[in-house]
């Protein structure tokens, strides 16, 4: 070959390279930048999260399969994780040790990957108070269900054997809600027909009254809060099951319909039209079908582990796909508010979390939402919170991978 071929041939590998980098699969171990790898928030409440996760994970058979990203994960080998990474915390005496550490006892999982060139999107949530009574009253005459005793929950795992094997595996882990209606079993009802046409009230249903339509909707989109009554006592509420009706943002529908600018797309925003068009706001909030009951706890709140949430700390994403308990790394940013509580700017954000909850909202590979806190700064932060960033899953090295 002479040596102009052989520089044509190299030219035209390098070309391809140029044009073609070579890409890691789905769920490859990738490096994180060295600078990104600082946790803003304190060790406590890191220690705090993650014996949250272990308290689940205890509770749970070891070879059972708690995730399906980056691969078919156990309990026992979160667990593990778990466990390496609070030794870690004990002996790493600096942010430089327990990066160093981090990186090399520990595989770290990128999102998004190469199939995934759209960033993750953060936003966030929080446990709001509202004002409410354990009686009705003219005041608070908008009824907080518990669970209807009418309403069924079915598992189509248990059916699986009625299904095509295609189709056996997808709905293997999923879940319809319903009601007997004569020899049939139908779709619950929607939000429409609890609120408006009133089809589960005086059934002795209600745990409770609310205040405001409004706050009630918004404890509805957070999943739990806390009930003020009159004499100051603060009753933790919990999600206790839904009508298994679809999710829709009224933000979004709002916006494709020209009512509200892009910019007004919060929870503030949304608030803020309802109060200035109360004559739509019943046929608004009905947009969205679906529909919470809620319970009493002692403590709370308490995600879809069955443990309580730590504020900053715990993450919800789709449990369908990522492991349940795990620990993770975020990178991204967070809204910076004035005393006003109007958005000032952003701040970066990076700190170890947990996967510790879910919501009907946060679906795909590209969705996390971040546990903000309770009450109006938290509220404040978390209806704001809209930014895109990375997410890495960090299990324990296997050895001899």
């Amino acid at each position: 070959m002479s040596t102009l071929t052989h520089r044509l041939w190299f030219l035209t590998l390098l070309s391809f390279a140029l044009l073609f980098p070579a890409c890691p699969p789905p769920g490859a171990k990738l490096g994180l930048d060295r600078h990104a790898m600082e946790d803003d928030l304190d060790r406590e409440s890191l220690r705090r999260a993650v014996s949250q996760s272990l308290a689940f994970l205890d509770r749970v058979p070891a070879d059972r399969i708690v995730g399906q990203w980056p691969r078919r994960l156990t309990a026992g080998e979160v667990k593990d994780s778990l466990v390496a990474f609070l030794e870690l915390l004990d002996h790493a005496g600096d942010r430089k040790s327990l990066d160093d550490g981090v990186r090399t006892r520990f595989d770290l999982f990128e999102l998004p990957d190469s199939s995934n060139r759209e960033e993750v999107l953060f936003t966030g949530y929080y446990q709001p108070v509202i004002k409410g009574s354990l009686v009705e009253t003219k005041e608070y005459r908008y009824p907080i269900y518990g669970i209807p005793r009418d309403l069924i929950e079915v598992r189509l795992n248990d059916f699986k054997d009625h299904f095509p094997s295609d189709l056996a595996g997808k709905v293997a882990r999923e879940k319809i809600v319903g009601r007997v209606d004569g020899n049939l079993l139908v779709p619950y009802f929607s939000r429409h027909e609890i609120e408006t046409l009133v089809q589960i009230g005086g059934k002795g249903y209600e745990i409770a009254w609310a205040q405001d339509p409004v706050d009630l909707f918004f404890l509805h989109i957070q999943g739990s809060g806390l009930l003020q009554l009159e004499d100051g006592r603060l009753l933790q509420l919990n999600y206790a099951a839904s009508n298994g009706r679809p999710y829709s943002s009224i933000g979004k529908l709002l916006l494709e319909q020209g009512k509200i600018p892009d910019k007004n797309v919060s929870m503030q925003g949304l608030r803020r039209y309802l109060g200035e068009h109360p004559e739509e706001r019943e046929t608004i909030l009905s947009l969205n079908e679906r529909y919470i009951f809620f319970r009493f706890l002692e403590d709370g709140p308490v995600g879809n582990l069955g443990v309580t949430l730590t504020p900053g700390r715990s993450m919800a994403t789709d449990a369908r796909l990522f492991p349940k308990g795990a620990l993770a790394f975020i990178v991204t940013r967070q809204p910076v508010l004035d005393n006003e509580g109007n958005l000032s700017g952003w701040q970066p954000l990076s700190r170890f979390v947990l996967n510790q909850d879910t919501g009907n909202a946060i679906q795909g590979m590209d969705r996390v939402d971040l546990y903000f806190g309770t009450g109006p700064d938290a509220g404040a932060v978390a209806g704001r919170m809209k930014s895109k960033g990375k997410l890495y899953f960090l299990i324990k090295k296997q050895l001899g991978l």
